[in-house]
């Protein structure tokens, strides 16, 4: 179970340019991502939220792969493969996209609209699901952007450590 993590931006902009640098980050294996969440708040006050993981896209790329591959198979019972595979893979792929809308993987998406209420218009937060980070680093690399921790799941000590390094900026 990683740990969860919110920061808030100002700009609206600021909270998906952590993201891209966080995910860079992710590729030199500073940080293992779990999840994200981006929260974004116009100047009008209305909140748009945008998923990292499109779990609706993720559910109908597997379901339809294994939906191909035992159709192709089923197919060849009856000698014909390519059938088989067609209709297979088009049953998996509608399966898995209802599955994938349908599960909540990641961050609470309710924790996610709760806490979306209390930022400011013209502001943006990032939640992230982190199992693993070397900490000093990643906040080296995110301190351009004035983090402020809105909420996490880290212990008091942790927490206190996190706000204390990025207070240095």
């Amino acid at each position: 179970m990683g740990q969860l993590v919110v920061l808030g931006f100002d700009g609206l902009s600021a909270a998906d340019e952590v993201l891209n640098r966080l995910r860079a980050l992710k590729a030199q294996h500073l940080i293992d991502l779990e999840d994200a969440v981006v929260v974004e708040r116009d100047a009008d006050g209305k909140v748009h939220i945008k998923q990292a993981v499109n779990l609706t896209r993720l559910g109908a790329t597997s379901g339809g792969l294994s939906g191909a591959f035992w159709g192709m198979l089923v197919g060849l019972l009856f000698l014909n493969p390519l059938a088989g595979m067609a209709i297979g893979a088009g049953a998996g792929a509608g399966a898995g996209a209802l599955s994938g809308s349908l599960i909540d993987y990641g961050v609470d998406d309710d924790f996610v609209k709760q806490l979306s209420a209390t930022i400011p218009n013209n502001s943006s937060a990032i939640f992230v699901l982190v199992r693993e980070v070397t900490m000093d680093k990643v906040v080296a690399e995110i301190l351009e952007w004035k983090p402020r921790v809105l909420n996490s799941s880290l212990s008091n000590e942790q927490e206190a450590r996190l706000v204390e390094a990025l207070k240095q900026a």
